[in-house]
């Protein structure tokens, strides 16, 4: 027990010295979604085995966002004090953020922003909805003190599949959540990765499922749980599922993204348009005549009305060749203090 204390003292007090360097640098993401992005992994009965796979570890290179909107050393389950119905368990939040960093050690420090909360149906997280109120406001509060969001993670939808109604407006409504949030943030090109379904409550789950994999958004990625294993319930994905979900999430992420900020891509994926070196010396990548769907109810018909989004990125330079550069690689505070900030933005009708 000493020992167990000790170690925690030490993350503890190393995290409370080095926040203040890793502030500008953090990469932040968004979880936000229902019970299997909360996490009931290992929970059986209504309690949780407490059981913390390797990859889900605590590291000084990882933080969350609490409720009280503090950052502080990531632990699980990470969203105890989000999701308070009901007991949390292992999400794919922390095991995602653990792969990113054994993949690319460059990301710097990884926010993680907790928002999920199990049992609930799309309708409740309408603009407006005091979900998607918390889930804009921990948002904008995780950038304080610096850092730049670099992707919502979004797993929902069973509650959707016990309604046919529900499950027919299911992909509408998840369309103007995704346009309303990156509206409301001013990020029109944010990355989305939304897993479709392994379970649902309901008989409507093909249905839900096949809302979520037609889905076209720029730089929206949907990795499909279908086929891991699921806790006794039937409803929520075990442990070792959410570790298999956690690291899917993570190479999708770092698939999609450009060759300066990933370590082992070759090149610029389409969704990025076209990259330069700038006057500065700098990288530039822009995104140019992006289709992008206003949030609905904007014109007379209540419908989406497309814009065209141009977004210019600057890659700054490196001052740290790689994690090796650090006592330790798991601590990796990157000075790269905003790999792919936006300078610059315009919209045409």
């Amino acid at each position: 027990m000493l020992r167990f204390f000790l170690f925690y003292s030490v993350l503890y007090t190393s995290l409370s010295i080095q926040l203040s360097y890793a502030a500008s640098g953090r990469s932040i993401f968004l979880l936000a979604g229902q019970s299997n992005m909360s996490g009931r992994g290992g929970i059986v009965n209504g309690t949780w085995d407490n059981y913390i796979p390797p990859e889900s570890s605590p590291n000084l290179a990882i933080l969350r966002l609490s409720a009280d909107l503090n950052w502080q050393l990531a632990t699980e389950p990470l969203h105890r004090d989000i999701d308070t119905t009901k007991p949390c368990g292992i999400g794919p939040g922390m095991v995602f953020a653990s792969w990113l960093l054994r993949k690319d050690s460059s990301i710097g420090v990884v926010g993680l922003v907790p928002c999920a909360v199990g049992g609930t149906n799309i309708s409740e997280w309408a603009r407006g909805g005091e979900l998607y109120k918390g889930l804009i406001r921990r948002a904008q509060a995780s950038l304080e003190g610096g850092g730049t969001i670099r992707g919502l993670l979004w797993y929902q939808g069973e509650s959707d599949t016990v309604s046919r109604e529900d499950a027919e407006s299911y992909k509408t409504r998840l369309q103007n959540f995704f346009t309303h949030v990156r509206a409301d943030l001013l990020l029109p090109v944010l990355p989305i990765i939304q897993v479709a379904l392994a379970s649902g409550e309901g008989q409507y789950v093909e249905m839900v499922r096949e809302a979520q994999l037609g889905m076209d958004l720029v730089n929206l990625q949907t990795v499909d749980a279908k086929g891991l294993s699921l806790e006794p319930d039937g409803l929520h994905l075990t442990t070792p599922s959410q570790v298999t979900l956690g690291k899917m999430l993570a190479n999708t992420f770092l698939q999609s993204q450009p060759s300066s900020i990933t370590s082992n891509a070759s090149k610029t994926p389409p969704n990025f348009g076209t990259e330069r070196i700038n006057e500065e010396g700098n990288v530039e990548i822009k995104v140019d005549s992006v289709d992008y769907q206003k949030p609905a109810g904007y014109d007379k018909e209540d419908k989406p009305v497309k814009k065209k989004v141009e977004v210019t990125h600057v890659i700054e330079p490196q001052t740290k060749d790689s994690a090796s550069d650090y006592a330790n690689p798991g601590e990796a505070l990157s000075s790269r203090v905003d790999s792919a900030k936006p300078v610059s933005g315009k919209q045409e009708n």
